[in-house]
């Protein structure tokens, strides 16, 4: 069918819709993660959320949706978890089709000196060794049905320096790149793999910095929108990159920050 005579409503039902589809979430149920399960869902999709803590309130929202949800409880850095937590998702739901790798952490220390590697390496095992496991584990999956979407939770720090924290700018950083060297990778496979990189969103990890004057100050006068992010601002590039839409995005981080790059 020609672009021309395609009728929009059809294109938007046959594209953007993720009926039938399952989604394995890392950190679903708090904060963006949570946007991010309660968005797959609405567009369709079963979620398969996990999580180091119980939620009965992303339980709630999902199924309201009228699509599956199931939770495990796990550690995603122990040796093994990743391999169990795809398993699991299968054996649960029959498949994985799209992997969203958001779980993540950042610990700060303003006395640079003192960022010690105890703090290094956890934060490269929750940001960018377990992305890696699971990407690497879904794949398995993915491959003889040549068809998936892996996509990665990274931030404006994957452009950016960053005080306080050199291993979250340095994680993040490195999951952009792996995001590109795993498109190389599974593109053959008719997978893609692509990055999400929200800017300032208004949440509980946030609050702090949004109620200083002088700090939401800072952060306005970067943001050319005039504002900080919503979570529902999230919701439709989230969909986008998880549904036949972005079949020929490949390797591409998509930063939904109302500008904050260009200045």
């Amino acid at each position: 069918m020609s672009a021309e005579k395609m009728n929009i409503t059809d294109f938007t039902m046959q594209f953007f819709h993720l009926h039938g589809k399952v989604a394995l979430v890392t950190g679903g149920n708090s904060g963006l993660g949570q946007g991010f399960a309660l968005a797959l869902a609405k567009a369709g999709a079963d979620v398969f959320v996990v999580s180091m803590m119980e939620d009965e309130e992303t339980k709630q929202l999902i199924e309201a949706e009228g699509v599956r949800y199931h939770l495990m409880i796990s550690d995603i850095t122990e040796d093994g978890a990743c391999k169990r937590v795809v398993e699991e998702c299968v054996r649960v739901f029959g498949k994985v089709d799209i992997l969203l790798n958001n779980a993540g952490i950042g610990l700060n220390e303003p006395d640079v000196t003192k960022f010690t590697r105890l703090q290094w390496d956890k934060m490269v095992s929750v940001n960018l060794t377990a992305p890696f496991e699971l990407a690497h584990e879904a794949a398995k999956y993915m491959i003889p049905n040549r068809s998936g979407k892996i996509i990665n939770t990274c931030s404006l720090f994957s452009y950016l320096g960053g005080q306080w924290s050199p291993a979250y700018a340095a994680t993040k950083h490195g999951l952009a790149g792996f995001t590109k060297a795993y498109c190389d990778e599974l593109a053959q496979y008719n997978i893609q793999v692509n990055g999400i990189a929200p800017g300032y969103f208004a949440t509980d990890v946030t609050k702090a910095t949004g109620a200083d004057e002088e700090k939401n100050k800072r952060v306005l006068d970067h943001i050319p929108a005039n504002r900080w992010g919503n979570i529902v601002d999230l919701m439709g590039a989230i969909v986008f990159l998880a549904s036949d839409a972005s079949n020929y995005v490949n390797g591409t981080l998509l930063n939904v920050d109302g500008g904050y790059l260009v200045r």
